[in-house]
């Protein structure tokens, strides 16, 4: 007999991870595939930290790693977000975690239980909502909408708040929308948060770097949110080390000592090679950052153009990340050979049958009506990819 615990049975399984092994059996069968489902860079970790982890290896850097990261990346950490993000940490405020993923549902777990709630604005990265289900609390939705560009306003907020929140998640750059509050916006925010002072900010910033506006705002420098503020960030978007898994959260001393005793108990610390490459990409030349930067803008100008073309997409403009998240219900009810588009969901395994290109529908970003494209991939794939999907929607009646 099977006997699962109620933890479990709560969580539904990845969207994003369930769409790539639909890819990945298509693929063995021989299927020519293209994949826009996968949030990760194509390029490959650049040369020098893949240097400095070799290295790392011949020093007999193999063994357990402190809890909480080395301290030399700890601190490497606090140089970083005081010279790129003008915000003064200490190295026991920093915990490096097995990737920015830990590091959100660390937080989690750590402020909020039963009787608690999460604002959660969508759509959202899939993951928020069941690591909050894992905590026992609730997960309450902010509907955000494509004419507002996907951003949560102040009003929105305002009427969201219960006596029982204790935490809103905020991502910037936007996963899946490619959205990016200004700071501007993020001090509105923070001026209704002042209002309700249990509210804890988990600031999701793993996308920083992949940002066509020219800079970065972080909650963090929202007037009073500093100590109310737990940012998240990590190497694998900006320095394509997604498998490395390397993740940190920056926070009060309370949450960060919190943070680390979780962690003691269930992963310890973070992988001991990892983390000297990491230090390597904080402290080595960031030129490998901008040039992948760049080519992420050119890429994004190419799928928006190209999207457009698509009958039935409505598309707006990502301002970072790399994601297209164009709204698609128009598209629904129609049919082709028997198979209905009844939602987004439908439309992205109409479009891996019909045009072999993966995507992954909007349900599970909390946006049923949109459909997320990863441009994480070449120009050369974007136009194959793009001009399939078109022929296959073009079937459509």
């Amino acid at each position: 007999m099977t006997q699962l615990s109620d933890n479990v049975n709560r969580l539904q399984a990845s969207a994003t991870l369930a769409m790539t092994a639909k890819s990945m059996e298509l693929q063995a069968q021989g299927i020519d595939i293209i994949t826009l489902s996968v949030g990760e860079p194509d390029f490959p970790t650049p040369e020098h930290i893949k240097v400095a982890a070799k290295q790392a290896i011949d020093d007999g850097w193999t063994r357990y790693s402190p809890g909480m990261g080395y301290a030399d990346l700890r601190q490497a950490i606090v140089a970083k977000l005081q010279n790129e993000n003008g915000l003064t940490y200490k190295p026991e405020e920093i915990v490096v975690s097995n990737g920015a993923k830990q590091s959100v549902c660390n937080a989690i777990i750590s402020l909020v239980g039963p009787s608690d709630e999460v604002l959660i604005p969508a759509p959202y990265w899939v993951s928020y909502p069941q690591m909050v289900l894992l905590s026992g609390a609730t997960p309450v939705y902010i509907q955000t909408t494509f004419e507002s560009g996907f951003k949560v306003t102040p009003e929105q907020l305002e009427q969201a708040i219960t006596p029982h929140t204790k935490a809103i998640i905020l991502c910037s750059p936007c996963n899946p929308t490619g959205a990016v509050y200004s700071q501007q916006e993020l001090d509105a925010l923070a001026l209704v948060l002042e209002r309700h002072p249990q509210v804890i900010v988990i600031a999701d910033e793993i996308y920083e770097h992949i940002n066509y506006l020219g800079t970065h705002a972080s909650f963090a420098k929202a007037p009073n949110m500093f100590e109310r503020t737990v940012l998240i960030n990590g190497v694998s978007k900006a320095y394509a080390m997604t498998g490395w898994r390397i993740g940190f959260m920056a926070a009060p001393v309370w949450l960060a000592k919190a943070c680390n005793k979780l962690q003691g108990q269930y992963t310890s610390g973070p992988c001991s090679v990892s983390q000297k490459a990491a230090l390597a990409a904080y402290t080595g030349s960031q030129q490998c950052v901008e040039d992948m930067r760049q080519a992420f803008q050119r890429r994004r100008d190419l799928i928006v153009s190209l999207a457009k073309e698509v009958p039935g997409f409505e598309v707006n403009v990502p301002d970072g990340a790399f994601y297209l998240f164009p709204k698609c219900d128009s598209l629904f009810g129609k049919q082709y050979n028997g198979v209905v588009i009844n939602n987004s969901t439908d439309l992205a395994l109409y479009l891996l049958e019909y045009a072999h290109v993966s995507t992954v529908g909007g349900d599970a970003f909390g946006a049923p009506d949109c459909i997320r494209l990863s441009y994480a991939t070449s120009e050369e794939n974007i136009t194959e990819a793009l001009s399939r999907i078109k022929r296959a929607i073009e079937q459509l009646s």
